[in-house]
């Protein structure tokens, strides 16, 4: 696998490394010795699978709260996403900023998402699937989120002609988050 750190502290985008020949191509979507080499998380406790009908839906903004923060590795499997972390950790370099990678199922791109960041994604086309691999179980009362348009980020989405979002996406307040001027 293709290891590349981005431009938040501790994400980094994960591609495959293909070995290709005239029946398609090989190549390996997990590896905890590659993670454990670059001091990434490398317990897989869950897997979920996203399934979202209509392009312009948004999921997220999502963390567990400690002692349940958890690590993801996200994968468009099929459609396409905008997939966005933004670092809540308060000691990060990086903390009160924001990036966004479109993963989809050409690229087979995944995205390493560390514990202590918010994520989520807005759907850029229909019928579009996610599948995630998760560090620790889902913790209900540890459920946390930032709205997905808090102005304390100023995340810019792709434009959407109906965005569909859930009412819990909608009720996320503003997260109070310390942003220094840029």
């Amino acid at each position: 696998m293709i290891y590349t750190e981005l431009g938040l502290s501790g994400v980094w985008l994960v591609e495959l490394e293909r070995r290709e020949d005239e029946r398609g191509f090989f190549a390996r979507a997990w590896c905890r010795d590659e993670l454990r080499e670059r001091g990434l998380e490398s317990e897989l406790a869950q897997c979920n699978l996203s399934f979202n009908e209509r392009r312009g839906t948004l999921r997220g903004l999502h963390y567990q709260a400690a002692p349940h923060g958890e690590v993801k590795l996200v994968r468009c499997t099929r459609g396409a996403i905008f997939d966005v972390v933004v670092d809540l950790r308060p000691g990060s370099p990086t903390h009160g900023e924001w990036l966004g990678v479109e993963l989809n199922e050409e690229n087979r791109s995944m995205l390493y998402v560390p514990e202590g960041c918010a994520h989520g994604y807005q759907t850029l086309v229909d019928r579009t699937e996610t599948f995630y691999q998760v560090s620790r179980p889902y913790t209900p009362e540890a459920e946390r989120g930032v709205r997905w348009d808090d102005p304390a980020f100023d995340i810019r989405w792709p434009e959407a002609e109906r965005r569909v979002l859930s009412a819990k996406d909608r009720s996320w307040t503003d997260s109070k988050v310390s942003v220094p001027e840029t």
